[in-house]
């Protein structure tokens, strides 16, 4: 009888039967340590992600899925023509947001791809100046972003803000409530806050006021703005009042952009542009990235 008929044989798997047992149990038992200890590394990785970029202490999240940000990669990429450039901008606008919520205080207002969106996109627009006014800044944490990302592009951005930094964030239809960071929004927080970007945050310029005041309109229609970011009171009117203003301080090859275009909590939005553009207007509708709507002045 050859060895491999031996070890075949009934009685010869009976002797080894023992041996294979105590086999597959070292097996198992290794197998279950390193299960173990790749389920605790996880759970760390986890914990560590959550702490980083979770919910807690800012009120909403900053973790990123596969299925958005490829459909913001396709929307920068459509606006600015340019996939390779749109992917770029993408990535460095999510580090900076990070970046930002982890120094300073308070947070940027909208989700993670809205916000990514804005900062990715307005730099490849190649807007005509470097002057940029926004109307509604909560804590100045955008605008922040924005002068570093514009500064990455090689400009020299000069920042104009209007808000009436009312102590919360203000929106017609819903009930005045502290920020879920527990910040004051005010303007000793986006002061705070646009010192991150170095020399052209602290010298920014900050209106307090809202944006339909004949007063504040007046302060700081002394220019025309290359950049305009809309994100003040959110109702149809208000929409409409911010866009005629825009027609007539944005600079000739201006960007516009529109926040929270197409987002059913604020359907007032997309009404108001809807309707200004049925109207003689200077602006050009380019398209959207992640419910934010941008323009093109004439």
């Amino acid at each position: 009888m050859n060895s491999r008929s031996l070890l075949r044989s009934p009685a010869s798997r009976r002797l080894l039967r023992p041996v294979a047992d105590l086999i597959d149990q070292r097996i198992d038992r290794r197998v279950e340590r390193e299960v173990r200890s790749a389920v605790r590394e996880a759970s760390a990785h986890r914990l560590s992600n959550e702490l980083l970029l979770g919910s807690p202490g800012r009120g909403l999240s900053r973790v990123v899925a596969d299925g958005p940000l490829k459909r913001l990669h396709a929307e920068v990429a459509a606006l600015a023509g340019d996939r390779d450039a749109a992917v770029r901008n993408v990535a460095t606008a999510y580090r900076l947001l990070v970046a930002l919520e982890s120094l300073g205080v308070g947070r940027v207002a909208g989700g993670t791809m809205n916000i990514c969106g804005k900062l990715g996109t307005i730099p490849l627009l190649d807007p005509p100046n470097d002057e940029i006014l926004e109307i509604g800044t909560l804590y100045g944490m955008f605008s922040t972003g924005l002068l570093r990302m514009m500064e990455r592009d090689g400009r020299s951005p000069s920042l104009t803000i209007v808000d009436p930094f009312a102590g919360v964030q203000l929106q017609p239809g819903t009930d005045p409530r502290p920020d879920p960071t527990g910040t004051p929004v005010d303007e000793h927080a986006v002061r705070t806050n646009l010192a991150l970007a170095g020399p052209a945050g602290t010298a920014a310029r900050i209106r307090r006021g809202y944006s339909e005041d004949p007063g504040t309109r007046a302060a700081v229609s002394d220019r025309a703005y290359g950049v305009i970011v809309v994100d003040g009171d959110h109702s149809a009117e208000g929409v409409r009042q911010d866009l005629q203003w825009a027609e007539e301080i944005a600079a000739p090859g201006a960007v516009v952009v529109l926040d929270d275009f197409g987002d059913p909590s604020w359907p007032g939005v997309k009404e108001a542009l809807d309707e200004h553009l049925k109207d003689a207007t200077r602006f050009t509708y380019l398209g959207k990235a992640a419910h934010s709507a941008f323009l093109r002045a004439s």
